[in-house]
């Protein structure tokens, strides 16, 4: 732990009002640094009447509406008056959690006030900028972008290895170091009645299993194959309950499919659920977590469901599944809709050995973010020690093609939202 307390600057892209894995782990960076370790400042794009009602300052600066595109807004990152507030903090580390926009912002401020500057990688950037609609030459930009972002930093941490192997393929070729994303629940259940409760509410059996996913309603998250075994269930005479909370850009077109299936009386869209405490409700009255997606770096949600008792099933040797085993703390199945049905025909109807999966899950998964961020911020102490030593081995130029590329990507922004809207909107229907 580091002898003195800190004064952190977080930036991300993706913060409240935004929802997704990595505004929450910002959110709960600055949230648990300000209450017990130090201090924090946040920097976010801005978003139209938005309102910080944080115990922690949050700086806004101007951005463009990408909400669309990737789900959140993109900020400008050489805000002259953002960079003197952030300055004016004085901040002992910057810890960027965005490799475009937030990480460039986070580059000028480290010349202004010459601190080190760590960076996280979250999301497999290269799948979230190839369904953005941009064309071509401006995502292979943005990916040079990301890596010379990347390379700046003065020390680079993953939230698995699989994320760090996917940024290695990106092109970054320095070190890197796993460092886990926590949860915000207490580790175990709420009251029985209260899960009861919520299934009553929803209409649920029972008598019979529920299973649930929590995430995005994206394709890639692997929902597609998740309703194909669904239906080869149903049609199989087998009786069962998904219930699906989350939004997002294809939840739509996940409706229209569930009901070309004929498996409107067997999923339920929840949509959003922003209470914590009632979603726990939710991971606390389903039997069985489905999460077949090959996407995500961590799977924050497959940690929120172990701290629940519920065992999850996973792509064997996906990000979300490293480190776990198959059979003992989770269930491991191929990325095809046949496996996950022939595990669900095999297990899936087994309630009591389903819920000794989820105590084990429990028992052996539960990481909470107090944990996580207590471990990061001693990590601060090291990345500052080696700064002061000159032992970083961070590229120190700006490139001009960096500036070139900030421009087309501005640029590629407006015609997805202008004039190639239309074309997007035909892209994804």
């Amino acid at each position: 732990m580091p002898h003195r307390k800190l004064t952190v600057c977080l930036m991300n892209d993706s913060f409240p009002p935004a929802i997704d894995g990595v505004a929450n782990a910002v959110v709960n960076y600055a949230r648990i640094i300000d209450r017990r370790l130090g201090k924090t400042i946040v920097a976010a794009p801005d978003y139209p009447n938005v309102e910080d009602n944080y115990p922690f300052p949050v700086v806004r600066y101007r951005s463009i509406d990408t909400t669309r595109i990737v789900g959140y807004r993109a900020g400008y990152p050489f805000s002259v008056r953002t960079v003197a507030a952030l300055a004016d903090a004085k901040p002992d580390i910057i810890h960027s959690h965005c490799p475009a926009m937030s990480t460039a912002m986070a580059r000028v401020l480290r010349e202004q006030i010459d601190v080190p500057m760590v960076f996280t990688y979250h999301t497999k950037f290269d799948i979230e900028l190839s369904r953005t609609g941009l064309v071509e030459r401006v995502q292979k930009g943005a990916l040079r972008l990301l890596v010379d972002n990347v390379a700046a930093c003065d020390e680079v941490w993953v939230v698995s290895r699989g994320a760090g192997e996917n940024l290695r393929g990106l092109g970054y070729q320095g070190e890197y170091t796993v460092m886990e994303n926590g949860v915000d629940f207490p580790k175990g259940r709420v009251p029985e009645e209260a899960a009861r409760a919520l299934r009553e509410e929803l209409a649920l059996p029972m008598d019979i299993p529920v299973y649930l996913f929590v995430g995005r309603m994206m394709w890639y998250k692997g929902i597609r194959l998740m309703m194909d075994a669904l239906a080869r269930l149903k049609q199989e005479g087998r009786d069962f309950r998904m219930v699906m909370v989350g939004d997002g850009l294809e939840r739509k077109e996940m409706e229209d499919y569930v009901k070309q299936l004929e498996l409107t009386d067997r999923v339920l869209f929840a949509g959003t659920v922003l209470d914590r405490e009632r979603l726990r409700a939710f991971y606390c009255m389903a039997d069985l977590f489905l999460f077949p997606s090959t996407f995500d770096t961590n799977g924050i949600v497959v940690r929120e469901a172990a701290a629940c008792g519920l065992g999850s099933v996973l792509i064997k040797d996906s990000c979300a599944a490293e480190d776990l085993t198959d059979g003992e703390n989770a269930l491991m199945i191929e990325e095809n809709a046949d496996s996950l049905h022939a595990l669900l025909e095999r297990t899936g109807f087994d309630r009591p050995a389903l819920r000794a999966l989820g105590q084990r899950a429990m028992d052996q998964l539960y990481l909470s973010w107090e944990d996580a961020v207590e471990r990061a911020y001693e990590r601060y102490g090291v990345v500052l020690e080696n700064y002061k030593r000159g032992l970083s081995h961070r590229s120190m130029e700006w490139s001009d093609e960096v500036y070139n590329l900030m421009s087309d990507f501005c640029r590629g922004i407006k015609y997805v939202r202008g004039v190639g809207g239309a074309i997007y909107q035909k892209i994804h229907r």
